[in-house]
């Protein structure tokens, strides 16, 4: 195992750390409550927008905090729930009055323990709301989930619905907004190699050097099926088109699309599939209207991407196009 760590038992924390020194002026972190939070919270009269999930998916999710995004973030270990009390501590840190929104990727670890600590923070007053994404269209049940997995739509659904909380909107309107979301957009992976989890020193599954796999996880689950190595042009239509079937997208109608890097792709890579996405939505007469290409859900130093699309309206273009300012994503300051 070659990684830049010290320890395997030290990585979450001393990452956490350097987050803060990186971006005092955005976020506050809780190094020993492992909780990134954004600086200014509470934010008085504002839905408090929270998410969290195992570590090793940087930038995701402590990389979103901030304004309009996330107002706090809770990172377990390395592909690790993170446990009840840090998420009712982050649901304290961010309750501006107004409610909370936890956004749950459906994984049952992070299911059972923001369940708990929506229970408990409700039996101190605090309001709270949950939504779950779903949107992997790869496979039904997989080793961390009952249902599809929510992969890609997640860091979709926090841009979108923070830009809405932004606004002063009621808890209500800001959980419905999320559920659009998670509703109208659909996912799907795949991965070149495969990744190492500091704690275990080796690769937590084998691939010949011939071989790929399709509708992988960002856990390295294994995905529909392993295939031998294709181009990009190929490798894209595997991805896209059960995406678009499942979506059932129809001529005429706009997307946002979303490219996305799992840790280990450059980013000249990346581009060579949004070119063969683009192709193949514009042969559908379906229009990109907003995009995002990069590495924003990772799974370590995995190769691979995923793709993801989500219907848009004018609603989630409005809110999509607000401004954000975090360590990961910002546009409009």
């Amino acid at each position: 195992m070659k990684k830049l760590i010290n320890t395997p038992e030290n990585v979450v924390k001393e990452a956490l750390e350097g987050m803060a020194a990186a971006h005092s002026d955005l976020i506050r972190v809780d190094v020993e409550q492992q909780i990134v939070v954004r600086k200014d919270a509470p934010v008085q009269g504002k839905v408090g927008v929270i998410s969290g999930g195992g570590s090793g998916h940087e930038p995701m999710h402590g990389g979103f905090v901030g304004r309009g995004m996330l107002d706090a973030a809770c990172p377990g270990a390395v592909f690790t729930s993170p446990v009840p009390d840090q998420m009712l501590e982050a649901t304290r840190a961010v309750n501006g009055g107004a409610g909370v929104l936890h956004i749950v990727k459906n994984y049952t670890g992070d299911i059972l323990n923001f369940e708990m600590a929506a229970e408990l923070a409700q039996a101190e007053g605090i309001e709270v709301e949950s939504v779950v994404t779903n949107d992997d269209v790869a496979v039904q049940d997989s080793l961390y989930t009952a249902g599809r997995r929510g992969v890609g739509v997640t860091v979709l659904l926090e841009k979108i619905v923070g830009g809405l909380a932004e606004t002063g909107a009621p808890l209500s309107q800001v959980a419905e907004l999320a559920r659009k979301v998670n509703n109208q957009g659909r996912s799907m992976g795949m991965a070149l190699t495969s990744c190492t989890v500091p704690a275990a020193g080796k690769p937590t599954f084998e691939l010949g050097d011939d071989e790929m796999e399709i509708g992988i996880g960002i856990h390295g689950e294994p995905g529909r099926r392993r295939v031998k190595l294709a181009p990009a042009d190929e490798i894209t239509e595997m991805l896209a088109n059960p995406i678009i079937e499942d979506l059932g997208l129809k001529s005429g109608e706009q997307v946002l699309a979303f490219v996305n890097g799992m840790g280990g792709t450059p980013l000249i890579e990346l581009y060579i599939v949004y070119h063969a996405l683009n192709r193949i939505l514009k042969g559908k007469n379906v229009s990109i209207a907003r995009n995002l290409v990069g590495s924003y859900i990772t799974s370590l130093e995995m190769a691979g991407c995923s793709i993801t699309l989500v219907r848009l309206d004018d609603e989630l273009i409005k809110y999509w196009d607000a401004p954000v300012h975090t360590p990961a994503l910002r546009w409009g300051v």
